[in-house]
């Protein structure tokens, strides 16, 4: 109980009076690793405080790494590093690319003093599920790509509510929760209709869509797009054995496909950009480069790093649309 000191009239809330003592415990050597906290009944005790204070103060020391609870027996310190003032909880469908410099974007922007821990669920259910009622009370913050796995919803609204973030893809189940995000049906229909005039010069629309990772709303946006403005077009599952005729242009979401397409087409002696064209989905440097230039829509990933990290520091509980934009290039 030496550890832990309470002032009245100090302006400081009990709560954050109980953390301060426990870092300054911390620092001075007083508590090391292993070292057993007072219960939260003899705090309330000794300081004629509430249950729920007392909890309060461990919980969030539990959330920074800095204790942790042992059912049935109390609550111990777990590490000495009082530093760190959030750990976030962050979980990506899977490691590429564009994903790489979102995560590179949201460490370069969320500041000093944060732990941010990694995860993958690459688009398995149960995986999902079990890295989030793991991580469930031992984090600050809980930034989550859901896709568009079923029951996400579900598993999600388990977490502090107040600390969950939504990133990349929502839907309406998840509304309630600050997020920043793709609109695939907004901006595939717009990439398209801002390369109109280019695809008007080709016969058919033909959309690459296996369904597995990719968005519904890729699919919704293409189908609107083409009965708009009235485009003969195909939606196909897999590219395999496909013979690619003249005058077609494939979208496609999936990089595998895309490297699928150019071999085809090569060994078929088509020109990219005359014979056959390719808008692909999501920018990568290489797109740049390859065949003289791949043509993309694509959402800035960098800029999503950036101002999900924002909103976390600063509080926000917002739903913001990531902006999304046609590269034109000479495969279109």
């Amino acid at each position: 109980m030496k550890i832990i000191s309470i002032q009245n009239n100090l302006g400081v809330p009990k709560y954050k009076q109980i953390i301060i003592t426990v870092e300054k415990g911390i620092e001075e050597g007083k508590l090391v690793k292993g070292d057993k906290l007072p219960s939260i009944n003899k705090v309330c005790l000794e300081f004629s405080l509430s249950r729920d204070t007392v909890l309060l103060a461990y919980d969030e020391l539990k959330k920074r790494g800095i204790i942790y609870a042992i059912p049935g027996k109390g609550y111990y310190i777990k590490s000495v590093e009082v530093t760190i003032k959030q750990r976030i909880f962050l979980l990506f469908d899977e490691l590429n690319i564009f994903k790489e410099d979102l995560y590179n974007s949201f460490l370069e922007n969320i500041g000093t003093n944060v732990q941010v821990d990694i995860f993958f669920h690459h688009f398995n259910a149960p995986v999902f599920q079990k890295l989030i009622n793991d991580s469930n009370g031992n984090y600050t913050k809980y930034i989550i790509m859901p896709t568009n796995l079923t029951q996400a919803a579900t598993v999600i609204k388990t977490l502090p509510v107040n600390d969950v973030y939504i990133l990349d893809q929502t839907n309406p189940e998840l509304k309630s929760f600050p997020a920043v995000y793709q609109n695939f049906v907004k901006d595939i229909y717009d990439g398209l209709l801002k390369g109109k005039s280019r695809l008007n010069k080709y016969k058919k629309l033909i959309m690459i869509f296996p369904g597995f990772r990719e968005p519904l709303g890729m699919k919704i946006g293409f189908e609107n797009f083409c009965s708009d403005f009235a485009f003969d077009y195909e939606i196909i599952t897999e590219f395999k054995n496909r013979e690619i005729n003249k005058g077609e242009v494939y979208i496609i979401p999936s990089d595998r496909d895309l490297v699928s397409v150019i071999e085809k087409a090569k060994m078929q002696n088509l020109q990219l950009g005359s014979d056959y064209g390719i808008i692909s989905y999501n920018e990568t440097p290489l797109k740049k480069v390859v065949e003289n230039g791949i043509t993309t829509i694509s959402t800035n990933f960098e800029v999503m790093g950036k101002v999900l990290a924002q909103m976390i520091l600063k509080g926000k509980k917002e739903q913001i649309e990531n902006k999304s934009a046609l590269n034109v290039r000479n495969s279109l």
